[in-house]
C-alpha cells in the first residue's frame, strides 16, 4: 500500500529536522565562545536559577499533561503540553542568552557526588539534543490531528522529556554552591 506524504509534511518535516540540527549546534558554538557579552548585566546565579525553575515547572506540566491524557481529557492534555512546550522554548532562548552572557562555571564537588553529577549531566546533555526532534514531531503530530502517530512517538518523548526536565533541576541543585 502506497502512503502519500501530506503537503504539510513537506514543509514541517524539513523544518523540524533543520531545527533539530541547528539547536544543538548553536548551543555548542555558544559554549565555545572565546568572549562573553553580559548584555543584561545578570548575576552568575540569575540564569541558572531561572532555568531550574523553568525545568521544574516543565516537569510538573508534563506530569499533569500525562494525567489528563490518561483520564481522556484531551483538550486539557493538549493545553498543558503546549504550556510545557512554551516553557521549554523560553528555557532554550534563556539558555542561549546565558551562554552568551556568562562564563561556564566548573563543578567543584568531589568523591561519589562528582561521579553522580557527571552521570546526570552527561545523560542530560545527550538526551537534551535527542528530545528536540522528539518534542517537535510529537507536537506536530498531535496538533495536526494525527493521533496514532502522535501516540506512538509520545511514548518515547514523554519519559525522555521528563528526564531532561528533572535532571535540569538536579544539575542546578548540584551546581548551586558554585555560582
Amino acid at each position: 500500500m502506497k502512503t502519500s506524504i501530506k503537503s504539510s509534511d513537506k514543509v514541517a518535516v524539513p523544518v523540524i529536522i533543520a531545527l533539530s540540527i541547528a539547536v544543538p549546534v548553536i548551543v555548542l558554538v555558544l559554549m565555545l565562545l572565546p568572549e562573553r557579552y553580559n548584555i543584561f548585566g545578570a548575576d552568575t546565579m540569575t540564569f541558572p536559577l531561572f532555568h531550574g525553575v523553568l525545568n521544574f515547572l516543565t516537569a510538573i506540566l508534563l506530569i499533569i499533561g500525562y494525567f489528563f491524557m490518561t483520564v481522556q481529557k484531551y483538550v486539557e492534555h493538549r493545553n498543558t503540553m503546549i504550556a510545557a512546550f512554551g516553557l521549554s522554548v523560553v528555557f532554550l532562548i534563556s539558555y542561549v542568552l546565558s551562554k552568551i552572557s556568562n562564563e561556564p562555571v566548573p563543578y567543584g564537588g568531589e568523591g561519589i557526588l562528582r561521579n553522580v553529577y557527571f552521570f546526570i549531566l552527561i545523560t542530560h546533555i545527550v538526551l537534551s539534543a535527542i528530545i528536540v526532534p522528539l518534542v517537535l514531531f510529537t507536537m506536530y503530530r498531535g496538533l495536526s490531528g494525527e493521533y496514532e502517530k502522535h501516540a506512538k512517538i509520545a511514548r518515547w518523548t514523554f519519559p525522555i522529556w521528563l528526564y531532561v526536565a528533572i535532571t535540569g533541576v538536579l544539575v542546578f541543585l548540584f551546581m548551586m554552591p558554585y555560582y
